[in-house]
């Protein structure tokens, strides 16, 4: 061990950092590389001789080894922290109101598909979440049984974007008319396509697709998420 790196090792204990690794924490550099200035390893500048310095409490000048440098312990001005303005943050007013509330449509029990009749019967109203909060006509439906079982399950409450768009591969909520005047059935699937001839849907469970004549789609609505609600 040369003779500055001797002086930094005098320094950091007499300062009270027991070992380099509480020094080199208290300095916030890597370990190794002040291990390797106070083993000797690696030689430090005057710049790092300063910043040591000023973390022991010792002369710079001392540090690097020149005898006409202060001895160690030798107090040196210490800057002043510099003035940082009060905090200016407020704790607003509570937030008044429950949100807007939508319903939800569904059945206890659904049939072989999971569809069940959308007949208008509200099992249940929910707070919308924040993605629907703002979309007009945006309704919940609640999942019967598990034919789409792992994405949905039984009880899960889907929530419902009539507005936006449907893509392929997005889940949705179709609603089909199989006889003039009757009510449409509702079924949750994956949506495949949608054309002039048919809408075509995928189950997971059991794996199929459902197709349905054009003419018989009352709608088509995208799923923005689910869960319980």
């Amino acid at each position: 061990m040369n003779e500055k790196a001797e002086r930094l090792r005098q320094a950091r204990i007499n300062a009270g950092y027991r070992f380099a690794s509480d020094a080199a924490n208290a300095l916030g550099i890597v370990a190794s590389t002040y291990r390797a200035h106070e083993n000797g390893q690696n030689e430090f500048d005057f710049a790092e001789a300063k910043i040591y310095a000023r973390k022991f409490n010792v002369d710079p000048v001392w540090l690097m080894g020149d005898p006409a440098g202060a001895e160690t312990g030798e107090p040196i001005p210490i800057p002043k922290p510099a003035e940082v303005d009060l905090p200016n943050a407020e704790v607003g007013a509570k937030v008044v109101g429950k949100g807007k509330k939508i319903p939800v449509f569904g059945q206890a029990v659904g049939g072989v598909d999971g569809e069940f009749l959308m007949n208008g019967t509200v099992l249940d109203e929910v707070l919308a979440p924040p993605i629907l909060s703002d979309i007009s006509g945006a309704y919940a439906v609640s999942i019967s049984g598990d034919s789409m079982s792992p994405r949905y399950e039984d009880g899960e409450v889907c929530f419902v974007d009539p507005s936006r768009r449907v893509r392929k591969g997005d889940y949705v909520i179709a609603q089909i008319r199989l006889e003039e005047g009757g009510a449409p059935l509702a079924y949750v699937k994956k949506f495949i396509r949608h054309n002039s001839s048919e809408l075509v849907l995928e189950q997971f469970n059991p794996q199929k697709e459902l197709r349905f004549e054009a003419h018989t789609v009352h709608s088509v609505h995208y799923i923005a998420l689910a869960g319980n609600a």
